[in-house]
């Protein structure tokens, strides 16, 4: 029982997990053996082998003692091996730094290997880490030869935990206890979110066989510094390492907070247009009530006033003054017709209620925002606080929309049921985009999906029946694409591996 407690406890107190599973799955996809052979003109020999990481299309990151052997001998040459993929790739050293144990390969062939992105900042101690790489006893145990270590092979995985406040003499690192073996060195050491944190060096050597394994990667320092004395820009990203999960519930607590205060404006809103009812009828039930007052009095005055005209045209009348008989007969009869007008013409009670209505679009227009146009061009800038960002770019956006669905004047946007958007799936990059737009609320979402190379090649292939309209098709056109991108979607993960959404303001 006490055990069914504890456990309990500790699953309502557990913090948020950091990762998503696809992220090193992704960033797996950078991770390369990198295998050193040598040659004697018509025969290949396997000299070693060790792990590299991708940090640009042709660039792979490694330890300087995994290449060492190609300085040494102009006979030996390199080999990078994706992890997927149907084949591999000669490179060359284009740049070898002994003193941290670094080097670049560049390579010497047309290819393409996905980069991945380091993250520049503080890893704090107790970190949860991951370590992809080729460690040569796996490769042992599953007797594989030659011929299968030059084959594209998915990278071994270990975790383990930073451990904090201690380093090498010779160099800045990163001490962790992510396993690793011969083999793993110039592999990454990988963060949460699959960025690269360090790369692993080497290991604690242990004398009796019993003693606790550390390991040793070289920290983001120094890989810096390596990297800007050779010219290379690699992707960084220093973002909080958040979620999708934890990005979900705050987006839901974000859309309950904003549905509380939309409801709460609509009773303030409610409760001003009662108030403002209110207030009109009792301006509109005052004016009439004077009115009828006014009328009533201005009709007694008029019969007073028609009573004296009277009582002069009869001593007129008495006196035979036919003329001044006349002229005060006439007043008297108009004065009492004026009394008749006004009395009929006194505003009736039930008339309170019409004028009152009358009232209130006056008292309460004034509070209605304005309606703004949803078209036209705009400036998006990324809201960092709802976007979940491991490997792109996060530059502000420009984007010019229109009510049919095209962005930019050339780029046409599919409508389906979920809204307006456009599935990018690129010929070279292993990565489908899903990029979206709300007229509504002009926020602008792009979803990156980091596929691995069979998930990509459905998709080219999904994406190859059918053809994009251009911006003139109208909204069958848009809908008919909106209906070709529904196949794609349905190949793409339940889950993005990363989301950038703007929010989008005009812009003259």
């Amino acid at each position: 029982m006490l055990r069914l407690i504890t456990a309990a406890v500790l699953l309502l107190f557990a913090a948020p997990a950091l990762a998503d599973p696809a992220d090193i799955s992704a960033a797996s996809r950078s991770v390369v053996r990198i295998v050193i052979v040598e040659t004697d003109g018509d025969n290949v020999f396997y000299v070693g082998h060790g792990s590299g990481v991708a940090i640009a299309p042709n660039l792979v990151l490694t330890n300087a003692h995994v290449v060492e052997p190609l300085r040494e001998d102009d006979t030996k040459f390199a080999g990078v091996v994706p992890s997927e993929g149907k084949r591999g790739y000669v490179a060359r050293i284009a740049a070898y730094s002994p003193g941290n144990d670094l080097a670049l390969l560049r390579l010497a062939e047309a290819g393409s290997i996905a980069p991945a992105a380091l993250f520049p900042g503080e890893v704090a101690s107790g970190a949860h880490v991951y370590a992809l790489g080729y460690p040569g006893n796996v490769d042992a145990a599953q007797g594989l030869d030659l011929s299968q270590i030059v084959r594209p092979t998915a990278a071994v995985l270990g975790e383990g935990y930073i451990s904090g406040g201690r380093s090498s003499n010779s160099f800045d690192t990163l001490l962790h206890t992510a396993s690793i073996g011969a083999g793993n060195s110039g592999g990454p050491l990988l963060d949460d979110c699959g960025r690269v944190i360090g790369i692993n060096s080497f290991g604690t050597v242990s004398d009796n066989g019993t003693d606790a394994s550390f390991y040793f990667a070289v920290s983001m320092r120094e890989i810096t510094r390596f990297l800007r004395e050779a010219g290379v820009t690699a992707r960084l990203n220093s973002a909080p390492c958040r979620s999708l999960a934890d990005l979900n519930r705050s987006e839901s607590e974000r859309f309950a907070a904003e549905a509380a205060r939309l409801a709460a404006t609509q009773q303030g809103k409610e409760r001003a247009d009662a108030a403002a009812r209110d207030k009109a009828r009792t301006q509109a039930e005052r004016e009439v009530l004077d009115e009828r007052d006014n009328r009533l009095a201005l009709a007694v005055l008029m019969l007073v006033a028609a009573m004296g005209a009277g009582g002069a045209a009869f001593l007129y009348a008495q006196r035979g003054n036919d003329k001044a008989l006349k002229i005060s007969g006439g007043i008297a009869a108009a004065l009492v017709l004026g009394a008749g007008i006004a009395w009929f013409s006194r505003p009736t009670l039930s008339s309170i209620d019409e004028r009152a209505e009358g009232l209130v679009p006056t008292a309460t227009d004034a509070a209605r925002p304005a309606q703004t146009a949803t078209a036209g061009k705009m400036i998006c800038v990324i809201d960092p606080e709802r976007s979940r960002v491991t490997v792109s770019d996060a530059a502000d956006v420009p984007l010019e929309w229109s009510d049919t669905g095209c962005v930019n004047t050339r780029t046409q946007y599919g409508l389906g049921t979920d809204g307006w958007s456009r599935i990018f799936v690129p010929g070279s990059e292993e990565t489908v985009s899903v990029s979206s737009y709300d007229p509504a609320s002009r926020t602008y979402k792009v979803e990156r999906f980091l596929l691995g190379y069979d998930a990509m090649v459905k998709a080219r292939a999904e994406r190859g029946k059918f053809s994009t309209p251009q911006c003139s098709a109208g909204q069958d056109g848009a809908r008919k694409l909106g209906e070709s991108q529904a196949a794609i979607k349905a190949l793409l993960p339940p889950q993005a591996n990363e989301r950038l959404l703007y929010n989008c303001t005009p812009v003259k």
